[in-house]
């Protein structure tokens, strides 16, 4: 696999590293991938180039306010276990400069994704971003993720409250350690320590939801000193096509609010000025979520359709019967 890298935002200086963009050569089809049938069921599978350790089964719900979700416990992380050495070596050579410390684990992950016989990545374009996605970093449903992350469960969506303790905005791929587990003691003490390297999260469209791809015991970690870790996006990169289609509404409403202010500031009118920038501001910040916002998550069809993912529940999760029609 060769990627190219281009750091973001693009052709900007003096501002806030923000990620990666990837461009990957392929494969066509990644050794970690979703395949879909009808009725908003969705399989994960991994395993190399078979592809056929099923990871987590899924029913979305024909109402739109959520998705049923099993977990088989046979999920593996597609990158190699970091080391303590590394964490700290990564924080000593940048210890006052946020920007730099994320562009190095970055530029880690992405080496490890590249080289992974178990990643997610196929061909086309990619983006590996800081922080999590607007709107999706909720406390509440951080501080609830240790007490309340069934292996059979819902993920509720759109803030309906359907039922209120399955709102989330992070689904772990396998259950989450104890907190006094060994390798989950050691990221605590990294923790305290302000080392502790981020999670890699994976946003994937079907769920409505960001998934953990790698750092289960460090998000355990940080959740069980009473904090939370830092984190990187991964996901598909928007064409430059629908961001520009996307942006034309956004820069027209800007330009007709601010033709009336402009001519206030002419005349003088102090609060124009202050509502003039804070409109640019605001613009600003949605061209900038244009720049980072996910494309739709590839999926394949599932051979056998609905009947083969029914024989998959069956097998993987007997007595799960999921209702979609809530």
């Amino acid at each position: 696999m060769v990627m190219q890298r281009t750091t973001l935002p693009r052709a900007a200086r003096g501002v806030r590293w923000e990620g990666l963009a990837l461009s990957v050569d392929g494969p066509a089809r990644p050794p970690l991938c979703w395949e879909v049938a009808d009725g908003g069921r969705l399989v994960l599978f991994q395993g190399g180039e078979q592809a056929d350790r099923v990871v987590l089964l899924a029913r979305q719900r024909v109402t739109h306010r959520g998705v049923h979700y099993v977990r088989t416990g046979r999920y593996a992380s597609p990158l190699t276990p970091l080391r303590a050495d590394l964490a700290r070596k990564h924080r000593q050579a940048c210890p006052d400069d946020d920007d730099a410390w994320f562009a190095r684990w970055a530029n880690h992950f992405a080496d490890g994704l590249r080289d992974s016989a178990d990643g997610p990545l196929h061909q086309g374009d990619w983006q590996l971003t800081r922080g999590m996605p607007s709107g999706w970093d909720v406390a509440a449903n951080w501080e609830r993720l240790p007490q309340h992350d069934p292996a059979v469960g819902h993920i509720t969506w759109f803030g309906y409250g359907d039922p209120d303790e399955d709102r989330r905005d992070l689904l772990p791929l396998r259950p989450l350690s104890a907190p006094d587990a060994p390798r989950v003691k050691a990221y605590r003490r990294q923790y305290r320590e302000g080392v502790l390297p981020p999670v890699l999260v994976w946003w994937v469209g079907g769920l409505n939801s960001l998934v953990l791809l790698d750092g289960h015991d460090r998000l355990a970690g940080a959740l069980a000193e009473g904090g939370r870790p830092a984190v990187l996006v991964l996901a598909r990169e928007s064409s430059e096509r629908w961001a520009r289609w996307v942006a034309r509404p956004i820069i027209r409403d800007y330009e007709a609010r601010l033709a009336p202010l402009e001519q206030a500031c002419a005349d003088g009118d102090a609060s124009a000025t202050i509502l003039a920038g804070a409109a640019s501001r605001q613009l600003a910040r949605q061209l900038r979520d244009l720049e980072t916002a996910p494309d739709l998550t590839r999926s394949w069809p599932l051979p056998g359709g609905s009947d083969a993912w029914d024989a998959l529940a069956r097998h993987h999760a007997p007595g799960w019967h999921p209702d979609p029609t809530r």
